[in-house]
């Protein structure tokens, strides 16, 4: 095995386990002040994802501010889902609340499979990846 090719997988690996471990701490923060499984935690992130390849892409502004403001929208996108869903629930049985979650999960993910289709998005590289140094 070449050597880029080794590092190329050791930095797709780190930049994979990233992603699972943010979406872990965001599983345990939120059950440790609620003790409710959020399954909607991913989507939300989905939601993050989408918003930035808009922003990029169609937009045309520049990653760092389309990921700015796509976590400013993330934000108020949980906070939407939680004065809906969420805390109506606040007093009633765990078990509604993880049905509710389990269906606010189900609910976006085939919003977006709807909107966008069910096939894979790619971002164009941001012209800062695209440099090299001297």
């Amino acid at each position: 095995m070449d050597g880029a090719i080794f590092l190329q997988q050791v930095v797709n690996g780190m930049s994979l386990g990233g992603m699972y471990a943010l979406i872990a701490i965001g599983y345990t923060m939120v059950y440790g002040v609620l003790r409710l499984i959020n399954f909607a935690h991913a989507d939300v992130m989905m939601v993050g994802a989408f918003s930035t390849l808009f922003l990029f892409s169609s937009v045309g502004l520049p990653f760092g501010v389309a990921v700015f403001l796509t976590l400013g929208l993330c934000g108020l996108f949980g906070m939407l889902i939680d004065r809906v869903a969420y805390r109506p629930l606040r007093q009633a049985s765990k078990i509604s609340m993880l049905i509710t979650a389990i269906g606010v999960s189900f609910f976006l993910e085939n919003l977006f499979n709807v909107l966008f289709g069910g096939s894979s998005r790619f971002f164009s590289s941001p012209d800062f990846f695209n440099q090299t140094r001297a």
